[in-house]
């Protein structure tokens, strides 16, 4: 069935749309939903396994005329843009909470695609556009037109500078703003890096006492560069002798000047030949064109799977690919094909990735695409063989670039929790014909968030644990936040 999306009604939920549907990809965001009381939830909705993005995106001029008396308008604007949404983002959250149905049309007759448990953590994300310009007139000392931000446990009413919010910690929301908002969503533009930043953040909001920062965008900052190794994550604040802190104004603009951050910016430009290949088949799904009995909204599809890589890993299964179609054979056979393993961020977890030139093609279609299906299936299999801690493989199946002037894609999730002596022998004697991971070399890699300098495969290369980091900060690796 065709499922057809709102685009947003205005031009900031516009805006937020796009940068969503980039972000965290076609099948998952959700401009414009509906209550069943043809009421609408929220301007924007991502679910996402366990995790329930709601935005809410307001405008308001009051701050846009150079003759605005700021200290009588702010206030206005505040509770107007901010205070008003925060309370309709509390509302949506308990009404997704109860359970209740969230639909695409205003009649409530197509119910959203993807199942929300009554358990999953709700973000609540307000969007606040018309303070940008004032906010930079407002003092010369401002960098940007970022709103600052505290989260504490007082709730001052007498106190309520311009441009500043306070959220009680008890009952936290976001806030991003016409200066930042671009900026998260970009930098943090996969929908487990968004949603560890945010799981990063409110961990922070409820350890400290208060945390104070001059922009969204100076919080991520501190957060990319900010990684515990222990915990194998990055992390807000710092030690546990603190119970207070504070990220200063133009930390974004510092980090943004770094050689690391350009190198990272540059790798990740080389990774969405994953993004691509996602987006291609949520389009197909969308508009109903989709073959196959599998269920793309479910979280065992290989989609679901794909989407959850974060950015780092991306690259380098974006040049994996990339370099095993520039390095398929070159030759007159009626059948040729190609496979490789690639690596997931997720223990246990890998993807095949099959590319396969047969005249078949253009005499039987339909019979073509079965034999690839299943020569896929015995990849997968072979794969599992050869590397046996792996639990799931998701199979992907391509028409060999080289040879092909349009392409088509077959996906498949072999899941290996049954798997027992029988099964592998009875794949071991279909794979002697194939010899699939039967030569070649196992290439094992280490990723980092920031790549080293003139490296391939997404800045990969083996680090000494005594050897400084790449990342610039001349700390040695063992000691800094590359993983």
């Amino acid at each position: 069935m065709e499922i057809t999306k709102s685009p947003g009604v205005t031009p900031t939920e516009e805006f937020l749309a796009k940068l969503c549907e980039r972000s965290f990809l076609k099948l998952w965001s959700y401009p414009n939903p509906w209550k069943y009381d043809g009421k609408e939830l929220c301007d924007l909705l991502v679910v996402f396994e366990n995790d329930v993005l709601v935005f809410f995106d307001r405008e308001s001029n009051r701050l846009k005329s150079t003759d605005a008396k700021i200290e009588v308008e702010w206030p206005r604007w505040r509770k107007e843009v901010i205070d008003k949404q925060s309370k309709n983002a509390s509302g949506a959250a308990r009404y997704l909470k109860a359970g209740r149905g969230v639909f695409l049309d205003l009649e409530a007759k197509i119910p959203l695609p993807i199942k929300i448990s009554p358990t999953a953590r709700v973000h609540k994300i307000i969007v606040a556009h018309g303070a940008k310009e004032a906010c930079k007139r407002y003092s010369g000392a401002n960098v940007t037109g970022s709103l600052a931000v505290a989260y504490s446990p007082f709730n001052d009413k007498n106190f309520d500078p311009p441009f500043f919010v306070s959220i009680d910690k008890r009952d936290p929301f976001h806030v991003f703003d016409s200066e930042n908002l671009g900026i998260v969503l970009n930098e943090l533009d996969t929908i487990s890096d968004f949603i560890w930043y945010l799981n990063a953040k409110l961990d922070a909001i409820e350890r400290y006492t208060a945390i104070t920062y001059c922009g969204e965008e100076d919080l991520v900052a501190h957060y990319l560069l900010n990684y515990d190794k222990k915990a194998g994550r990055h992390i807000i604040g710092v030690g546990p002798d603190f119970d207070f802190v504070h990220i200063r104004e133009g930390e974004y603009e510092d980090f943004r000047g770094t050689e690391a951050y350009r190198r990272r910016k540059l790798a990740n430009e080389k990774s969405r030949t994953w993004d691509n290949l996602i987006q291609m088949t949520a389009e197909n799904a969308l508009s109903g064109a989709l073959l196959g009995d599998s269920d793309p909204f479910s979280t065992e599809n290989p989609m679901h799977y794909m989407a959850k890589e974060p950015r780092f890993i991306r690259r380098v299964i974006s040049e994996r690919i990339e370099a095993a179609i520039k390095a398929f054979p070159e030759n007159d056979a009626p059948t040729t094909r190609n496979v490789t393993l690639l690596p997931s961020f997720y223990d246990r977890l890998g993807y095949v990735f099959l590319q396969l030139k047969s005249d078949l093609k253009d005499q039987n279609l339909n019979e073509y695409r079965m034999i690839r299906t299943k020569i896929l299936e015995i990849a997968c299999a072979s794969a599992k063989i050869k590397f046996p801690r792996l639990q799931k493989i998701v199979g992907i199946a391509i028409d060999a670039p080289k040879y092909a002037a349009s392409n088509s894609e077959d996906f498949m999730i072999m899941d290996f929790s049954k798997w027992n002596n029988s099964i592998k022998k009875s794949y071991e004697k279909v794979n002697e014909e194939f010899k699939f991971f039967k030569i070649g070399k196992v290439k094992k890699i280490r990723a980092s968030e920031f790549p080293a300098p003139h490296l391939s495969e997404g800045g990969v290369r083996k680090i000494g644990r005594n050897e400084k980091c790449p990342c610039g900060s001349g700390k040695k690796f063992k000691h800094c936040h590359s993983r």
